[in-house]
C-alpha cells in the first residue's frame, strides 16, 4: 500500500469512528396508542393512589371440593403490594411483599424472609404475580393486532411481550373495549408460547370514580373444569406511607 493510500485510508477511519451513532425509532404511533390503552385499562382495574381491596378466590374442579381462601391486598402505586392472607386461619400471618418486581414470603415462625417468582401458583390458577403485581403497562411491550366484534362490543385486541423473564406470564393476548379500554379478557402464555389459562373480567361496578371489574374467572387451558373465581369486595383509597411497604414493618400491619 502507497503512503497515501495508507494516509487515505486511515482518514476514513477516524472519520467514520467520528461520524455519530443514530439508533433508529422502531417504535410506531400505534405502539404509543397501545401502551395507552394497557395504561387505562390498569387505572381502571385498580386505582393509582393507595388502597386496600380484599379479594376471596374459589377453586373449583371436577372430583374436587371447592376451595376457598382470602386476602387483604393493600397496594401504593405501580410497584408496592402487600398481600396478607386472612383465610384459611392456619395460615394467617402469611404476608407477601412486592417491591417493584422482587416478591418475598414472610412467614410468622421464619425469621428469614423466602424469595419468591411472580409466575408461581399462589393458588388455583392464580399466580402470586395475579394478586402481587397489576402493572400490565410497566412489564410489557404492548402493540395492536386487530380489532373484534363481541356480543355487539368492539374490542381492540393487544398483544402484550414481556420485558423480560422476571414477570409473571412471558405473553399476553389482551381485549380491551375499544370506547373505553376496560378489560374484558386476557390469554396468558408460557415462554415456549403454549397458552395457559384466560381470563375474563366481570361484574363492573362504579367504585372510586370508574367503573371497575369485581370478578375475574381464571381458566385452565387444558382442564377447561379447573376454575379460580376472584371476588373483589371492600376496595378503598387508604393513605399507605412508604413506610408500610418494608420488611421491618410487616409485623405491625393489621
Amino acid at each position: 500500500m502507497t503512503l497515501r493510500l495508507r494516509s487515505f485510508f486511515i482518514a476514513s477511519l477516524l472519520a467514520l469512528a467520528a461520524t455519530p451513532c443514530v439508533s433508529q425509532d422502531t417504535s410506531s404511533p400505534d405502539d404509543g396508542k397501545a401502551r395507552k390503552m394497557v395504561e387505562d385499562a390498569d387505572r381502571i382495574r385498580f386505582p393509582g393512589e393507595g388502597f386496600q381491596v380484599d379479594i376471596a378466590i374459589v377453586t373449583t374442579g371436577e372430583g374436587k371440593m371447592p376451595e376457598e381462601r382470602k386476602y387483604r391486598v393493600l397496594s401504593k402505586g405501580n410497584d408496592n403490594t402487600v398481600v396478607m392472607i386472612t383465610d384459611p386461619a392456619d395460615e394467617r400471618g402469611q404476608i407477601l411483599l412486592m417491591k417493584a418486581r422482587d416478591l418475598w414470603v414472610f412467614l410468622p415462625n421464619v425469621s428469614q424472609p423466602v424469595r419468591l417468582s411472580l409466575a408461581q401458583r399462589l393458588t388455583g390458577q392464580v399466580a402470586n404475580g395475579d394478586l402481587a403485581r397489576a402493572n400490565l403497562a410497566g412489564d410489557y411491550n404492548p402493540r395492536l393486532l386487530r380489532t373484534e366484534m363481541l356480543d355487539g362490543v368492539r374490542y381492540n385486541v393487544l398483544e402484550l411481550n414481556a420485558i423480560d423473564r422476571g414477570v409473571t406470564y412471558q405473553r399476553v393476548l389482551y381485549w380491551v373495549r375499544e370506547t373505553d379500554s376496560a378489560p374484558h379478557k386476557a390469554e396468558f402464555y408460557s415462554a415456549s408460547n403454549r397458552l395457559l389459562k384466560t381470563c375474563l373480567y366481570e361484574q363492573f361496578e362504579k367504585l372510586l370514580g370508574r367503573e371497575r371489574p369485581m370478578r375475574l374467572v381464571m381458566t385452565d387451558a387444558l382442564h377447561v373444569d379447573e376454575k379460580s373465581v376472584l371476588s373483589y369486595s371492600g376496595m378503598k383509597l387508604r393513605d399507605l406511607p412508604d413506610k408500610v411497604f418494608t420488611k421491618d414493618y410487616l409485623k405491625k400491619l393489621e
